[in-house]
């Protein structure tokens, strides 16, 4: 094989004798050639005849310089004339690999004596916006004693029928991602690409429009930058809202040549200029009765309508979106009847079977709990027999409506079948202790009276519960257990909530518990844990919660949840809570004493405490009793203890803070709080709950939420405690949002008055 030498490179001027023959040799046999042609075809010659060829057709030497070629290969490659090709070679008009690769092969081909034929090759043309496809066959070329001298090339532009060919595979594949049922983000950015593939300085985006009919959303646009894609993510379609807006508002295609001065643009200039694009043309997407399903755009950035080509590729575009977004339409609903309620339009046992077992390995993975509660309407059948079942139906349809504006968006609400209802509280952390509480309030929806034509109708329910690992740990057996639960509540006079504990005896407790408890209280079996409150900035600890346990003679350690919902229930609630008040106070004057820097400790107030007129006197006692500043207490209440009765718990919150203590609102976020308790109540701290700590930073929502209630909690003043935080990702995302003091596992669980005490000690070191 030869190689290329300096020689090679010299001008045309010092070709050598052998392709200086070559040269005389080629045009005598052209001219050989005209001359007899011209008794058969009359003043033409057949150098004419090359030159008109539309391919290329050239002439190489041995060391692969031309020779000779066409015009149509002097104009592709940059040339002016033939003549000016003379001693070049394709170092002089490609880049030196593609050249190389060219020298290469023609080298092979004059040592072997063998031609290429119809080799494909990818050529990038001097000036060309994109590469081009050639079909080219080198063939060698032997002087009259049959030594090779060079080679002829002819090759021929195959770049349209490649991408023919290009685009009717991609329909074929499209075609098959849709009757293999893909996702349809999958099917939707694989045909945009298939079209952009088609076209040069083009980009494309499918937009789709939501069931109401009235914004567009992101389907696919993997080339559109992505900042753009979320600026208009969401756009609410109109008569002159840009180009997707308005094709998917009038149902016909729109054309924008300039969208820096088409008034379709005048509120959207100052969005899409910084994207440098100039025109947009859009195309509803349709079904066949013309319902518009959404919209398929290309971009350009210079200012110009589209062409014929571009067009017919829309409405292919169009067509088989279409077909996919039908599809997934179809499916979707075909699921969703299978696995929700035709009534309520709430999940059933299908769609419950299909997803608790998944999230139970979930919850077992990241040691977290879930609750579920079996609810059942008490005297349902009153309303069905009474009022018929027309009106018994619209029951229904309000109480499913009020139990999912009840839970969080990560929980679960299932229609069992009539009036039975199941509640599955997910993502909880492993010490959630405010489960009951949610689902009081939960039940507090459902009793609220609902207005009918024959007058208020009001219903109640019983709740059984069953918790994840502890009551079972697969869906057969929670839902087993919190059924039981359930006509045990029934049992108890209805309109109550039971916790599964394992027996046969009432669920919460066993039969007797109510006087095991009182024993408790009053016979030293309660005991407090500390949770450090931490301040952000400096990371040391600013605070306690104080937390409240119970340690059985025979059964060991209780949970809370075990026993605090029946302390509520029976009222033991009050004289509990005051002893939790003075222990902690006890505790606070005596870490005092021992030289430590004073902190608040904080104590959760339940809402039988705060309704008791004498509440704000035994805190007076407690502090007094125990010596201790009352600016070092805390005292927390939920936004549902105080809004139960407005005007009393002013005038008992006004009673607290003069006695000097400090307020918080607790569970702040979690689905009940409203801002009217921040504006209507003296709070001097907001506690911002664990559900929604939990779901940062990951949940863009939840980002939105915690940042605004920050913010918000700023202005008025308060100062902002964020609880349940665990990971240092969530602490990242709080410093960066200023909140003040955090509490969590990631810094403590409750720990034993020793264990805080070590804590509290080692910031002095």
């Amino acid at each position: 094989m030869h190689e290329p030498s300096a020689a090679r490179w010299e001008s045309a001027d010092s070709l050598s004798a052998e392709t200086r023959r070559l040269v005389a040799a080629t045009e005598a046999m052209m001219a050989s050639t005209a001359q007899h042609l011209s008794e058969g075809v009359e003043n033409l010659r057949l150098k004419a005849i090359i030159h008109e060829l539309p391919d290329f057709l050239y002439v190489k030497d041995r060391d692969s310089r031309f020779v000779f070629a066409n015009a149509v290969t002097a104009a592709s490659l940059g040339l002016g004339s033939v003549e000016e090709f003379a001693g070049k070679r394709d170092f002089d008009l490609f880049e030196f690999d593609a050249a190389r690769r060219y020298f290469d092969v023609e080298q092979q081909i004059m040592a072997s004596g063998e031609a290429r034929i119809d080799m494909e090759e990818t050529v990038v043309l001097p000036g060309a916006a994109k590469p081009v496809c050639r079909l080219t066959s080198k063939i060698p070329l032997r002087n009259d004693r049959g030594a090779i001298v060079g080679l002829i090339g002819v090759s021929r532009d195959i770049t349209e029928r490649k991408l023919q060919e290009d685009l009717h595979r991609g329909q074929a594949k499209l075609l098959e991602m849709i009757a293999r049922n893909e996702p349809l983000p999958m099917i939707l950015e694989a045909l945009v690409l298939m079209i952009e593939a088609q076209l040069t300085g083009i980009d494309g985006s499918v937009l789709l429009l939501d069931g109401e009919g009235t914004k567009l959303y992101h389907g696919a646009a993997p080339n559109l930058p992505g900042g753009y894609s979320r600026l208009i993510d969401g756009v609410t379609i109109g008569p002159k809202v840009g180009s997707c807006g308005t094709a998917a508002w009038r149902g016909e295609p729109v054309i924008v040549e300039d969208v820096l001065s088409d008034p379709l643009w005048e509120d959207f200039r100052a969005l899409v200029a910084p994207f440098g694009f100039r025109s947009c043309w859009s195309t509803p997407i349709a079904t066949s009765e013309n319902n518009v399903l959404g919209t398929f755009a290309l971009y350009s950035r210079e200012v110009r309508r589209p062409t014929e080509q571009e067009m017919t590729l829309v409405a292919l575009a169009t067509h088989v979106a279409g077909i996919a977004i039908e599809r997934k339409r179809v499916d979707d609903r075909i699921h969703f009847m299978a696995h929700h309620d035709d009534l309520t339009g709430l999940p059933n046992r299908a769609f419950l079977k299909e997803r608790l077992a998944g999230i139970l390995d979930q919850a077992r993975r990241n040691n977290r709990k879930v609750t579920v509660a079996y609810i059942d309407l008490d005297n349902f059948k009153e309303v069905n027999d009474g009022r018929g079942h027309a009106a018994g139906d619209e029951v229904l349809k309000e109480i499913a409506t009020r139990m999912v504006n009840s839970i969080r968006a990560s929980d679960m609400v299932v229609r069992l079948g009539g009036d039975e209802f199941l509640v599955v509280l997910v993502h909880q952390s492993s010490h959630d202790a405010g489960i009951t509480r949610r689902l009081r309030d939960l039940q507090k929806a459902i009793t609220r009276p609902m207005r009918g034509e024959g007058g208020d109708i009001t219903i109640t329910s019983s709740i059984g519960v069953a918790a994840f690992p502890v009551d079972g740990t697969t869906s057969e057996e929670l839902l087993a257990n919190a059924d039981r639960a359930m006509y045990r509540a029934k049992q108890f006079g209805r309109n109550t909530l039971q916790h599964h504990d394992g027996d046969s005896a009432p669920v919460g407790m066993p039969r007797g518990e109510q006087e095991e408890l009182h024993q408790a209280i009053t016979g030293h079996q309660l005991f407090l844990e500390y949770q450090p409150q931490v301040d952000v900035a400096s990371g040391r600890i600013t605070g306690v919660e104080a937390l409240v346990r119970w340690k059985h003679p025979a059964k060991g350690r209780v949970p809370p949840i075990n026993f605090i919902p029946l302390a509520e229930e029976t009222g033991l609630i009050v004289p509990l809570g005051l002893w939790v008040l003075n222990e902690a106070c006890r505790q606070a004057r005596s870490w005092q004493n021992m030289g430590l820097t004073p902190l608040t400790i904080a104590v959760n107030v339940s809402a039988k405490q705060f309704a008791d007129p004498d509440f704000a006197s035994h805190v007076a006692e407690a502090l007094e009793r125990n010596r201790l500043q009352s600016r070092w207490l805390e005292l927390e209440v939920t936004e549902s203890v105080v809004m139960q009765d407005v005007d009393r718990a002013l005038a008992m919150m006004e009673q607290l803070r003069a006695l000097g203590v400090r307020l918080s609102i607790d569970d702040f976020g979690s689905g009940y709080s409203s801002l009217a308790a921040l504006k209507t109540f003296p709070f001097d701290r907001l506690k911002m709950d664990r559900s929604l700590v939990e779901a940062l930073p990951g949940d863009k929502t939840a980002i939105a939420i915690a940042s605004a209630v920050i913010s918000l909690a700023q202005t008025l003043k308060l100062s902002v405690l964020a609880e349940g935080v665990e990971t240092d990702a969530q602490m990242d995302f709080l410093r960066q949002a200023h909140c003040e003091e955090v509490q969590g596992y990631r810094f403590s669980k409750p720990v034993s008055p020793d264990e805080a005490t070590l804590l509290l000690q080692a910031q002095f070191l």
